[in-house]
C-alpha cells in the first residue's frame, strides 16, 4: 500500500469515543436528606411526566401516602373514571355527528314527515310504515333447525306465534296420559319437546 496514494486521504477512521465521565446521582429531595436519589416518584395529578427524585427509604414513604385523587370529591373520581375508558378524548354516538343532527332532513326524518326522501315505488308512506308490497327474508336455517321444524310439522316461515300452538297442540296429542301407553306416541312426545326448546333457544318463539 502506497503512503502517497490519492484514495489513503479518503479512508475514514472511528474517533476515538472518550471515556464518559458517570454524573452522580441527585441527592434524595426529602426535607433533610443528604443521600442519593435515585428512585422517581410522579409529582401528582395534572404535572403527569414530573417526578421527584427520592432516595430508596423515602420512596418508599411517599408511594404508602400518595394517592393520585387527592382532593377530588366522589362524583369528579367517577367522572375520570369514565372518560379514562375512552382516553380522556371526546366520544360522539356512533353514526350521529353534531351537523347531522342540526340538519333539516334529520329533523324531518325523527318526526316521520319524510318530505325529503325519494321514494319512486311507494315503500314509505307518511307516518313511516310500507305501503307497498312487502318481502319477508327468507330466513338461513341450520340442520339442526330445518329438522325440528319439520318434526313440529311448520315451515320455516312460522312466527313464534304458530310454532307455540303447534307445540301445545302436539304435547296435548302425544302426552303419555293421552296415548294408552302407545311407545311410538312417546318417542314423538319427545321429539316435540326436543325441537321446540332447540327453537327457542335460537330465537324462533
Amino acid at each position: 500500500m502506497r503512503l502517497d496514494s490519492k484514495y489513503f486521504d479518503r479512508i475514514r477512521t472511528r474517533r476515538k469515543r472518550e471515556p464518559e465521565t458517570e454524573q452522580a446521582p441527585p441527592t434524595c429531595q426529602w426535607d433533610g436528606c443528604d443521600k442519593k436519589g435515585a428512585h422517581r416518584a410522579p409529582v401528582g395529578r395534572n404535572a403527569e411526566g414530573q417526578f421527584f427524585l427520592f432516595c430508596f427509604e423515602h420512596v418508599k414513604e411517599y408511594n404508602k401516602g400518595y394517592n393520585y385523587f387527592s382532593g377530588l370529591s366522589d362524583g369528579e373520581i367517577a367522572r375520570y373514571q369514565k372518560e379514562a375508558i375512552t382516553g380522556h378524548r371526546p366520544t360522539w354516538t356512533v353514526g350521529v355527528n353534531k351537523a347531522a343532527k342540526d340538519s333539516p332532513l334529520h329533523s324531518e326524518i325523527r318526526s316521520g314527515a319524510y318530505t325529503r326522501v325519494r321514494d319512486p315505488f311507494g315503500f314509505v308512506k307518511e307516518g313511516g310504515k310500507g305501503s307497498g308490497p312487502r318481502f319477508p327474508q327468507a330466513r338461513k336455517l341450520k340442520s339442526l333447525e330445518t329438522k325440528a321444524f319439520e318434526t313440529m310439522g311448520l315451515d320455516a316461515n312460522a312466527t313464534s306465534a304458530e310454532i307455540k300452538s303447534r307445540y301445545k297442540e302436539l304435547v296435548k296429542k302425544h302426552h303419555p296420559d293421552a296415548n294408552g301407553g302407545d311407545r311410538g306416541s312417546e318417542e314423538r312426545f319427545r321429539a316435540v319437546i326436543q325441537a321446540y326448546q332447540l327453537l327457542k333457544q335460537n330465537g324462533f318463539c
